[in-house]
């Protein structure tokens, strides 16, 4: 077994030395374009919206005339509007409504936001792209010097969705996590934990007293989710076992593989887990496809995945193109990759081969690195605090958090955010998940310090507009358990970080049936 790590190291080595050259970000997505475009050119979207006129502008006219065409002729949907127009049809069963023939497989994802489940559809076509930028992530591990060869023989943790998918009126639905783990190719099978049993348990609480029943007889050296779950399975683990941290177990565990929500604030409880450090690597796998991967060690962000069925588009992320509840306006300023500039907020626009088209994802990121077209996720259109000017950012929510709790050593396991009235202007009022000991005056001053320092307009309207803010403690136990009564337990989910409209009273009245009252900042 010794033998097949090193050759498997070195095969991921080669492969990343031929895979080293330089990025022309617009040829590949210019290439990427043509080919989504001429595959879906004969169904009922392609033809409603002249995709043949707009294939035939990327082959015989100027090099930027297709995207001229394209932002002329098709609008941007949100959710709401395409499957109302579009894949409810698709969900009935009619083929080749936004991508060639019948979707087969749709993702239920409710965001953090809405209440209803979204169904995304997900074509073979795509499957077999996230399987693809799977792979090229694990060749990517050749870039990680310090990985011993021994790594690349032990287990795979992937915590997701359960992958006994609900078959309704001929098509399958389920989490992504739970479709792509139950298409995982043969080869993977044998490094693949906790096996097809346990991943196709669909009661959460039930899986993660599986798993931790079964941990001790793996040799895990790969762990892959939403940090949260993760951090709650550890802590399940240590806590059965009565040891003392997570290498107890799982001597070999070398490497975590994170995404769907910043791993900054949970940063500093997950290490206490740990009897040494371990490597991080931060992934943008969303339900409407894999958009973008850390690929080395000194990554400023994530890598836009070019050239695997997805296109992209980027719209600032200003007053001038969206409204104060996050909402686009009517035919906004939209770029391509090459027009985008480092250090400003875009709103993300993707047009798919699961027949998602100038859709808008929801998510706003920043270009930290343009040559390699390196992003960070800095929110959601919809979850930022801008009551009176002060644009907060759920980016610069995390890091907020993340230097307090650093600051007065505590484990900060979730978080969010309420805009409210006060005194005829406006106040914030953050609930803290900690199981730590905490002044909450302390925590709130910290907080308010922290984000003045980060955000200059926040510093302004907080001596103006933004008259108080407040800061009430709950037991981490109290987030999950509100989640759990959303159906949201596991997989991809995660908790809204900014609560807003109806969410605000929903959460009050939630902490009610809990026994807790929270003292209203309302005048």
């Amino acid at each position: 077994m010794a033998l097949l790590g090193s050759l498997l190291k070195r095969g991921i080595s080669l492969t990343n030395v031929v895979r080293r050259k330089k990025l022309n970000a617009f040829k590949l997505q210019k290439k990427t374009f043509v080919k989504l475009i001429g595959k879906a050119r004969y169904t009922q979207f392609g033809q409603a919206f002249q995709f043949e006129d707009i294939e035939n502008a990327a082959f015989f006219e100027d090099e930027k005339e297709f995207y001229r065409k394209f932002r002329e002729l098709v609008p941007i949907y949100d959710y709401n509007k395409i499957y109302k127009d579009w894949w409810q049809r698709s969900i009935n069963g009619e083929k080749n409504v936004c991508w060639p023939g019948r979707v087969k497989y749709f993702a239920l994802s409710s965001g953090t936001s809405e209440a209803a489940s979204k169904y995304i559809p997900v074509t073979k076509t795509m499957s077999k792209a996230i399987q693809k930028t799977s792979i090229r992530q694990i060749l990517s591990l050749g870039r990680y010097q310090h990985l011993p060869s021994q790594l690349y023989e032990k287990g795979f943790l992937m915590l997701g969705g359960s992958t006994q998918l609900n078959y309704r009126d001929n098509h399958f639905e389920g989490d992504l996590s739970g479709i792509t783990a139950s298409q995982i190719p043969f080869w993977f099978q044998q490094f693949y934990k906790p096996g097809k049993e346990i991943a196709q348990e669909r009661d959460w609480a039930l899986k993660l007293d599986e798993i931790t029943e079964k941990a001790d007889q793996w040799d895990i050296g790969f762990v892959v989710g939403v940090p949260a779950w993760i951090q709650l399975l550890m802590e399940k683990i240590i806590a059965h076992y009565k040891v003392k941290t997570i290498h107890d177990i799982w001597p070999n565990l070398m490497v975590f593989c994170h995404g769907g929500v910043s791993f900054e604030p949970y940063r500093q409880g997950f290490e206490h887990l740990l009897a040494h450090p371990i490597t991080y690597i931060e992934t943008y796998l969303a339900s409407e496809g894999f958009i973008a991967y850390q690929t080395h060690p000194d990554a400023e962000g994530m890598q836009l995945v070019l050239d695997n069925g997805i296109f992209f588009e980027f719209i600032p992320f200003t007053d001038e193109n969206f409204n104060a509840d996050g909402e686009v306006i009517d035919k906004p300023q939209a770029l391509m990759i090459d027009e985008v500039e480092e250090g400003k907020e875009y709103a993300l626009l993707i047009s798919t081969c699961s027949g998602a088209w100038r859709y808008l994802i929801g998510d706003t990121i920043k270009f930290v690195n343009k040559k390699r077209c390196e992003i960070v996720i800095t929110g959601r259109t919809k979850h930022f605090l801008s009551l009176c000017g002060e644009h907060l950012s759920v980016d610069n929510m995390n890091k907020a958090v993340e230097l307090a709790s650093q600051e007065l050593k505590i484990d900060v396991r979730e978080f969010t955010v309420a805009g409210i009235s006060y005194d005829t202007l406006f106040a914030h009022h953050w609930y803290i998940g900690t199981n730590d000991p905490v002044d909450e005056t302390v925590l709130k001053n910290l907080i308010d310090a922290k984000l003045k320092e980060l955000n200059d307009d926040y510093a302004v309207e907080r001596r103006h507009a933004l008259k108080d803010v407040f800061v009430t403690v709950l037991p981490a136990s109290i987030f999950y358990k509100w989640m759990e009564a959303k159906g949201k337990m596991g997989g991809q989910n995660k908790f809204p970080r900014v609560l807003k409209k109806n969410l605000v009273a929903d959460w009050e009245g939630f902490l009610k049936t809990q026994g807790i009252e929270v003292e209203s900042a309302r005048a």
